[in-house]
């Protein structure tokens, strides 16, 4: 069902009723659809019923954050509502030559920009999972709190880790500065896996579905080795615009327990093996 405010919107614009609905992927969390109007204009359109009230316009907030730099592009924000977000149709071509190349530069541009502070004007959403965002002037005690302490103690409220598997994920919280080196804030996605790297109408690199703060540009790119995997090429356009510490890759399960931990918690036991594989390695 295509939500009655999209249908007036459409219309005040001057774009028509739609006339052709598309099902295509909306992620593991939302329902998605092209939508294509009488005047030939498409949209894609982003449903789900159940998700936090604020979801959605936490999303358009991040859209409208990422897209005000020089990093890839995303979709305009059309309209947002409890139930729904309406975007621009990126209608992704074949990735051009160069793709993985422009990439990497890109994500560096996108990381250089900063607040001074770690986290963001507002919480938002990782998946479906609250992602709070209060400024900190300490990323060690922003991720260590909350990312890592923060999805253990849900999963532990879950049944999903016991009291001393959460103990050993704020022993690693604990431990950060010992594992991972001072970073600058940078500008994050937030949710940087290969499902959410995209092309554009001109086969460029864009980024849909953010999870954005402000944080440790390692933890971003962390998640692009976490599910699929990103080509070399672009971590070495990367470095060259933006040089990284020694050890980069090896400190990427470290940023990931966030991610295992929360895919825990939205999807269940099936994380549990590989929450506890890092947490042996590291706690």
């Amino acid at each position: 069902m295509i939500p009655e405010e999209v249908v007036v919107w459409l219309n005040q614009q001057g774009y028509g009723y739609v006339s052709l609905s598309t099902p295509l992927g909306g992620g593991c969390i939302n329902n998605g659809v092209r939508l294509e109007t009488e005047r030939g204009k498409t949209f894609f359109l982003k449903t789900n019923c159940n998700n936090p009230e604020d979801m959605f316009l936490r999303e358009a907030q991040g859209l409208a954050e990422l897209a005000s730099g020089e990093g890839p592009r995303t979709p305009l924000v059309y309209l947002s509502g409890r139930d729904f977000l309406l975007l621009e149709d990126l209608a992704p071509a074949p990735p051009v030559r160069d793709y993985w190349e422009l990439f990497g530069r890109q994500m560096a541009a996108l990381h250089d920009r900063s607040s001074g502070r770690f986290g963001f004007t507002e919480d938002n959403y990782i998946g479906s999972t609250l992602q709070p965002n209060p400024w900190t002037d300490s990323g060690f005690e922003f991720f260590g709190e909350q990312r890592l302490n923060f999805q253990a103690g849900l999963a532990a409220k879950r049944g999903l880790l016991d009291p001393v598997e959460v103990r050993r994920v704020e022993g690693i919280s604990a431990r950060l500065p010992e594992l991972v080196p001072e970073q600058p804030v940078s500008l994050l996605h937030g949710d940087l896996w290969s499902g959410n790297a995209i092309s554009d109408d001109g086969g460029l690199p864009a980024v849909i579905d953010p999870a954005v703060y402000y944080g440790w540009a390692e933890a971003d790119l962390a998640m692009t080795a976490l599910f699929g995997g990103f080509s070399q090429v672009f971590y070495d356009a990367y470095i060259e615009a933006r040089p990284l510490a020694a050890g980069w890759r090896d400190r990427f399960p470290v940023y990931n327990l966030y991610h295992l931990l929360n895919h825990l918690n939205l999807f269940g036991s099936g994380y549990y093996r590989q929450v506890i594989d890092v947490v042996q390695r590291f706690g």
